[in-house]
């Protein structure tokens, strides 16, 4: 596949084919993140998206995933991403599943006939970042909505029969906001109750305002006592019954997976034990 700058995707799309249909991230502005700082947001050309699936046809026996880069790709037109979708199922005709970042603007701007035809040709799933359930850090981290936005927009996602994949990130409200965080997360996810939940933990990247708070002194980053306690916290306020629950990402100091509501207690055993110092990941092997 031809990539420009740097690719992500989530842990869960590992396995699967990653085209990039559109360049970087819609918004772009997060305090914490760098990850798109190498380009501007536009819009793949269609050829060359054509172009890279048919490649791809030639080269893999069999495609069972797809994944549609890069930050944002449902801000494409409903159009575009229709004949995209066309385009895979054709190619592909064992695919099994076809998913996407998406931001809480695009699913505003998306109405809701177009992301019901856009699950009708395929797209199953989009991974969201709340990031913070409290409008507190949302704004410092200039986020671009607050949590009423976000859970609106997830929950049109789900009401328009996409699966839903969010993420937050333990750490982000620092020593100030640290309860507000992780009460305000676990509400916003409880008002979504998405199919998937997926928490990590803040890393201070270079080159970011976060980064520029923390040499001054204004942002305090939490230490892995002071993150478990506010998991802890986040397990104890969370109502998302049938949620499946993901810290296991590189980030991460302790590993957790479960179901919510019902695998909340051996959550909370396990970061308990961490909290004794039992299983937690050394600094020197966290990573995003």
């Amino acid at each position: 596949m031809r990539y420009k700058g740097k690719v992500y995707r989530p842990p869960s799309e590992a396995y699967s084919l990653i085209v990039q249909v559109t360049y970087g991230c819609s918004h772009n502005r997060c305090a914490f993140c760098d990850m798109y700082d190498d380009k501007r947001f536009a819009m793949r050309p269609m050829e060359e998206i054509r172009e890279d699936f048919e490649m791809a046809r030639q080269v893999y026996r069999h495609v069972q995933r797809v994944f549609l880069a890069d930050g944002d790709a449902l801000m494409r037109k409903t159009e575009d991403l229709v004949t995209i979708l066309g385009l895979i199922y054709g190619l592909f005709p064992e695919c099994e599943r076809v998913t996407c970042y998406a931001s809480p603007t695009s699913l505003q701007i998306k109405t809701e006939d177009e992301l019901r035809l856009l699950r009708a040709k395929g797209l199953q799933m989009v991974y969201m970042g709340l990031e913070s359930g409290c409008d507190a850090v949302l704004e410092k981290m200039t986020k671009g909505h607050d949590s009423a936005a976000i859970v609106a927009a997830g929950q049109k996602a789900r009401r328009c029969g996409m699966a839903l994949s969010v993420t937050a990130i333990s750490g982000l409200g620092s020593v100030e906001l640290w309860r507000e965080h992780a009460i305000g997360t676990a509400k916003a996810l409880s008002e979504m109750k998405p199919e998937y939940i997926g928490l990590l933990t803040l890393m201070v990247e270079n080159g970011t305002p976060l980064q520029k708070w923390v040499q001054e002194g204004s942002f305090t980053v939490l230490g892995p006592v002071e993150v478990l306690k506010e998991t802890e916290l986040f397990l104890q306020h969370i109502d998302a019954e049938g949620s499946v629950f993901r810290m296991n990402h590189a980030s991460n100091y302790l590993s957790l997976k479960g179901t919510l509501n019902r695998d909340r207690d051996l959550m909370l055993a396990q970061v308990q034990r961490g909290l004794e110092g039992k299983g937690l990941k050394p600094e020197f092997l966290r990573a995003l």
